[in-house]
């Protein structure tokens, strides 16, 4: 059997196969390289419906992303998903402290998950300018009280996480926060959603 055997073409194709199939869809250029990358991580289509994008998201996060940043992941999945040259490029990086010993430590004395204790640490760092959370609820909903408390205020915020604890909810949280977002209504999402993301826009011209 023929078939496609080179990495770029493969990916080519893919792109090609969803834009035909996605038809006139309602979203910008920007928004269209999200989606479409969230769609050729997962093979789901219904990302084209639920993905919400904030009207001045895309432009924040490229702004801090060009101009030096940190960006906090809650898995170490997402992080491993994310296009290290390019963050590199721009003098930006990524960290995850979800298995920091002294995260674990903290988070056993404390009674939460690690991903709660991760993420407070993070919002105490001024560089850290972009949270992309895939993964924990607990995370996002810790993420968004402290906003609401005014006690962060990141450039911008990727929340999709997945799962049928918290998720929808989380999500929901965050539409109120106040912040540029990008997210997911309802249950859907995970950490390669969250690194796809990322890279849509590391990728952008």
């Amino acid at each position: 059997m023929d078939y496609i055997k080179d990495p770029m073409a493969i990916e080519s194709r893919s792109f090609e196969i969803i834009t035909e199939e996605l038809g006139p869809k309602s979203f910008t250029e920007d928004e269209g390289r999200i989606i479409k990358r969230m769609i050729h991580t997962s093979a789901d289509f219904e990302y084209a419906d639920i993905t919400k994008i904030h009207p001045d998201a895309i432009a924040a996060a490229l702004e801090a992303l060009r101009s030096g940043c940190r960006l906090y992941t809650d898995t170490r999945m997402a992080m491993a998903g994310i296009n290290k040259n390019i963050l590199k490029k721009y003098n930006s990086e990524v960290y995850c402290l979800v298995d920091d010993p002294e995260v674990a430590v903290e988070a056993k004395e404390r009674g939460l998950t690690r991903s709660m204790i991760g993420i407070e640490r993070a919002i105490t760092d001024e560089a850290t300018k972009i949270f992309v959370i895939g993964n924990a609820p607990t995370a996002l909903f810790i993420l968004c009280e402290t906003i609401k408390k005014h006690r962060a205020k990141p450039a911008m915020v990727i929340g999709v996480p997945v799962g049928f604890v918290g998720a929808a909810e989380s999500k929901a949280e965050l539409l109120a926060a106040g912040v540029p977002y990008i997210t997911t209504i309802g249950r859907k999402g995970g950490s390669t959603i969250a690194a796809a993301i990322v890279n849509a826009l590391l990728y952008m011209p």
